[in-house]
């Protein structure tokens, strides 16, 4: 292995908490849609005009406009919390790891790169590919090949860490392998029965850290 993919909410920051209260407001502010922890935590990877427009679907609600201002208002709400801590060990183990670092992120590059500079430094990932970087999200594949490329990589010399299952069959998509992160995700290990080895399922990103290091050539 000569590089590793991260997805970043969830995964090496705590911000999921924070995505999900934003993103329940903004439904039931702009279109009076309750959702659920666990609806958006099973949706988290895409981007996110697709996961309004898939909840939207499952509302039976076909309305582009009324889509754009949930977004809108979803961007205002996360606006004055976009600096988010690492997961415990996190910023540790991103400095010590000696390969290409990456993030795959669904959410827009302005709270990518603002989250990313305050929790370790954008100079320690080498790529990343934020919603406004490919035309599709999660579980599409594209911005997974994305990065490997922009780290001069192939498939094969990478790694995903994903902690959604979206975010799995990206990876799975790609023909890149994939460890799991939980941490406080409410999602189980059943939740990716089918899509990865129950032993690459960790309950937290920093246990991790012995595992990638083995992989690193």
């Amino acid at each position: 292995m000569k590089g590793v993919i991260f997805d970043l909410d969830g995964v090496l920051v705590d911000s999921m908490p924070t995505h999900f209260q934003c993103w329940k407001q903004a439904f039931e502010n702009i279109a009076g849609i309750k959702v659920t922890q666990r609806q958006l935590y099973l949706l988290e990877g895409m981007r996110g005009i697709e996961l309004i427009v898939k909840t939207f679907a499952e509302n039976n609600i076909d309305n582009p406009d009324l889509a754009r201002q949930v977004s809108d208002e979803k961007d205002r709400l996360f606006e004055p919390v976009r600096k988010v801590e690492p997961f415990e060990g996190v910023r540790e183990m991103i400095e010590k790891l000696a390969c290409k670092k990456a993030v795959v992120s669904g959410s827009g590059r302005r709270d990518v790169e603002t989250i990313l500079d305050y929790a370790f430094g954008l100079e320690n990932f080498s790529a990343l590919v934020t919603a406004n970087d490919v035309k599709k999200g999660k579980p599409d594949p594209t911005a997974f090949l994305v990065a490997v490329k922009k780290m001069g990589l192939h498939p094969h010399e990478t790694v995903v860490v994903e902690n959604a299952p979206f975010g799995v069959m990206a990876a799975n998509n790609a023909n890149i392998p994939c460890f799991v992160a939980l941490n406080n995700s409410p999602l189980t290990k059943s939740d990716f029965d089918g899509l990865v080895s129950a032993d690459r399922i960790f309950q937290k990103t920093s246990s991790l850290k012995a595992t990638l290091e083995l992989c690193i050539e």
